[in-house]
C-alpha cells in the first residue's frame, strides 16, 4: 500500500512540473520579457516556499554560515536553469526546449564520473547511447522541421541541461541532513538573488504588476517550485532510487503532450518514437542492476 502510494506521489509531482513550459510559453505571448517572467516567478517561488517552512515550522538543525553558503549557491542553479530553459523557449518549441533540457540524464551521468569517479557502467554508456539517438529523433531532425530555428535557442536548452544536471549533482552533496523544506528554502533564496542580479535591469518594468505576469509567474512557480518537490518528498521515501528515477521521467511524455494539446504544437511519429527511446534508455539504466542482482540470485 505504502508503496503504491510513493508511485502515485510521485507521478503527480512529476506531472505537475510537465506544465511549466505552458506557463512561460503563454507569459511569452502576453509579450512579457524573460527578465520579467524570471523576476516575479522567483519572487514568488520566494515567498511560498519560505512560507511553507516556517508555517510547518521546519527545523534549522545542521544550519551554519558555510553551510547555507553552499546551499544558496547549489540554489544558484535553479536560476541559471530557469533562464537558459525559458530562454530556449523563446526560440524554439516548447517540445524541442523540453527534450534539450532532458539531456541533463546523461550530463548527468558525465558529471558523476569527472567528479566523483564514479565510472559509468557498460549499460549506462549503452543507455546514453540510446538517450542520443533518441534526441536525433525526438527533434524532428528526420524531417528537417529544425532548419531554420535559432541556434540561440538549442545552445540556451543544452546550456539549461547542463545547470540542471548541476544542480542535481550539488543538492545530492551539500548539506543532505539539514530539513528537505529549509534546503529547498534557502536554495530558491539563492536563484532568486542570482535573477534579480542577472536581471537588475528589468526590475522597475515589473512594477505595477500586471494581472497576466503575476498569473503566469504562480502557475510557473507552484507547478515548477512548490508542488513537485512537495509530492516528491512524500513519495521519494517509500519507493526505491531507481523506481523514482524512472517515475520523474513522465515529466518529459507529459510536457511534450501538454504543448501539443494546449500550445498547439505539432508533435511526429518521430518524435514520439524518440521520446519512448529516450524513456526505455533511462528505464534500462535504472533497472539494470536490479535485474542482473535477480539473475545472479536465481542462478
Amino acid at each position: 500500500m505504502n508503496f503504491n502510494k510513493g508511485v502515485i506521489y510521485i507521478l503527480i509531482g512529476a506531472s505537475f512540473f510537465g506544465f511549466t513550459p505552458i506557463f512561460a510559453k503563454i507569459g511569452f505571448s502576453h509579450g512579457y520579457s524573460l527578465g520579467q517572467i524570471n523576476i516575479v516567478q522567483m519572487v514568488v517561488s520566494f515567498f511560498l516556499l519560505w512560507s511553507f517552512t516556517l508555517l510547518k515550522r521546519s527545523s534549522f538543525k545542521g544550519l551554519h554560515k558555510k553551510n547555507v553558503l553552499q546551499i544558496m549557491m547549489t540554489g544558484c542553479f535553479i536560476g541559471l536553469t530557469s533562464i537558459f530553459y525559458y530562454g530556449s523557449m523563446q526560440y524554439l518549441p516548447a517540445s524541442l526546449a523540453i527534450i534539450l533540457m532532458f539531456q541533463f540524464v546523461w550530463i548527468g551521468i558525465i558529471l558523476e564520473w569527472i567528479f566523483s569517479k564514479i565510472k559509468p557502467a557498460p549499460v549506462t554508456v549503452l543507455s546514453i547511447l540510446l538517450i542520443l539517438i533518441g534526441v536525433f529523433f525526438a527533434s524532428n531532425f528526420v524531417n528537417g522541421d529544425i532548419q531554420g530555428l535559432p541556434i540561440k535557442g538549442f545552445i540556451f536548452g543544452i546550456l539549461s541541461a547542463f545547470t540542471y544536471a548541476g544542480f542535481i549533482f550539488c543538492s545530492g552533496k551539500v548539506a543532505v541532513n539539514v530539513d528537505p523544506w529549509t534546503r529547498s528554502s534557502l536554495m530558491v533564496t539563492g536563484s532568486t538573488i542570482l535573477v534579480l542580479v542577472v536581471f537588475i535591469g528589468d526590475m522597475p518594468t515589473v512594477l505595477p504588476l500586471e494581472k497576466d505576469l503575476f498569473a503566469t509567474a504562480v502557475g510557473v512557480s507552484l507547478f515548477g517550485a512548490v508542488l513537485p518537490p512537495l509530492f516528491f518528498a512524500a513519495g521519494a521515501p517509500l519507493v526505491s532510487g531507481g523506481v523514482a528515477n524512472i517515475l520523474t521521467s513522465i515529466e518529459l511524455p507529459i510536457a511534450i503532450l501538454s504543448a501539443s494539446l494546449i500550445l498547439s504544437e505539432v508533435v511526429s511519429p518521430y518524435q514520439w518514437f524518440g521520446i519512448a527511446i529516450i524513456l526505455a534508455a533511462i528505464a534500462l539504466n535504472e533497472l539494470s542492476p536490479n535485474l542482473f542482482r535477480i539473475r545472479k540470485h536465481l542462478n
